[in-house]
């Protein structure tokens, strides 16, 4: 998880290994550290912001996709607009959550990714059942934060 707010990446690491105790979550401090790791870790799927100092959130899922990373990618942003989904889905993820409503959307979102669905804003499109997701890795990279946990 990558964010520029200490406990932003706390709370987000404390709600999904609070609720899928078996899940790892690492953290990257960049759009390149990011990329770096991904590569090297190969995680189950991607959490990835749209704004970040080197590269945008897009930037980043388009080359992944264009390197062949072939796992679920997940936005994960504050930005809300009409053009979102359109955005997200042009540049290769699966869906967004919005901030927001990271409470209540992130666990059911990356469990509906995994699942093999997609979800976009509180919307999944379709909504896929998952049987028992057991995800190795999730990354999640949100800009500006530094260090890996």
């Amino acid at each position: 998880m990558v964010d520029d707010h200490q406990i932003v990446r706390e709370g987000v690491r404390s709600l999904l290994t609070t609720l899928r105790p078996s899940w790892t979550v690492s953290e990257a401090a960049s759009a390149a550290e990011a990329l770096e790791a991904i590569r090297q870790r190969v995680p189950d799927l991607a959490i990835i912001d749209i704004t970040m100092p080197d590269e945008s959130g897009f930037e980043v899922t388009s080359r992944l996709r264009t390197s062949g990373f072939d796992r679920p990618i997940l936005i994960f942003t504050m930005h809300q607009s009409a053009q979102l989904g359109s955005d997200v889905k042009q540049a290769g993820a699966q869906g967004y959550v919005l901030k927001a409503q990271a409470t209540e959307d992130l666990v059911r979102a990356v469990d509906i990714l995994l699942g093999g669905g997609t979800f976009f804003g509180g919307t999944p499109e379709p909504e896929t059942s998952p049987s028992d997701p057991k995800p190795g890795m999730l990354m999640f990279f949100r800009g500006l934060a530094l260090g890996f946990a």
